[in-house]
């Protein structure tokens, strides 16, 4: 068996990228599986569709065989597949590497941050970094797993005159310390300890502040677009078929 495709099926059974799959009613609708697989995953596919960005996305038939696996596994849960996907589909080594280090962060069990929490801190941080993708995306998920329809919106437009807890804002403060390049003192760890935040937590919202500041740059220059369908999750009603 190739090397390619065993790490691939090592992505796919220890740590497939997390999203709603299980998603409450009003939220995503899951499409037949069989209109999840006939998709090309290819800029060639429809020419009048709005491209995803700025490089062409490979045929289906042209990628390695465990992300292509691996995209159809994502389609057929969540009933539609991020564009991300799509786009470092481009460069397959590089896809399998972000995948592998999100994995490791986003859907790590210990430490006391949520699933909603690290999405806020996504959208803060990406907001402050000018990404639409990673704001439009993650404010989506943010809504799924909180329960909440409007925070995130207002926290992309300014997260200090949102509606946060003392916690949450003690976290965004430090993601966003990290996000701009701040000197980094030891009382940004103190007013994290003041909230219950331990050193290992404050490693997790830096280290997610920190990757998704290369991921908010890598969507700028690809010119990536969100899908349609993030625009609806979580705010009461179902998700446009396309």
């Amino acid at each position: 068996m190739s090397g390619s495709l065993m790490r691939g099926l090592a992505l796919r059974r220890g740590c497939l990228p997390h999203l709603p799959f299980l998603v409450p009613a009003g939220g995503l609708q899951r499409r037949p599986r069989m209109a999840a697989l006939c998709h090309a995953y290819s800029t060639m596919e429809d020419s009048s569709a709005k491209p995803i960005g700025r490089y062409p996305v490979p045929n289906k038939k042209d990628m390695p065989y465990d992300i292509v696996e691996l995209m159809e596994e994502v389609e057929r849960k969540t009933g539609f597949l991020p564009n991300v996907f799509k786009a470092l589909s481009h460069r397959p080594d590089e896809f399998r590497a972000f995948f592998a280090y999100y994995n490791a962060i986003m859907n790590k069990e210990t430490g006391q941050l949520s699933k909603a929490d690290k999405e806020l801190i996504i959208v803060a941080t990406s907001a402050a970094n000018k990404c639409p993708y990673c704001v439009v995306a993650h404010g989506a998920l943010h809504r799924i797993y909180s329960k909440q329809p409007e925070l995130a919106d207002q926290v992309a437009v300014n997260w200090e005159l949102a509606e946060l807890g003392a916690r949450e804002r003690a976290m965004l403060e430090f993601a966003l310390a990290v996000c701009r390049a701040d000197s980094i003192t030891e009382q940004h760890f103190a007013r994290l300890a003041a909230h219950g935040f331990d050193r290992e937590d404050a490693w997790d919202i830096g280290a997610i502040a920190a990757f998704f500041a290369m991921a908010n740059r890598l969507a700028h220059y690809l010119g990536l677009r969100p899908n349609a369908e993030f625009h609806t999750l979580g705010r009461g009603r179902a998700a446009p078929t396309t």
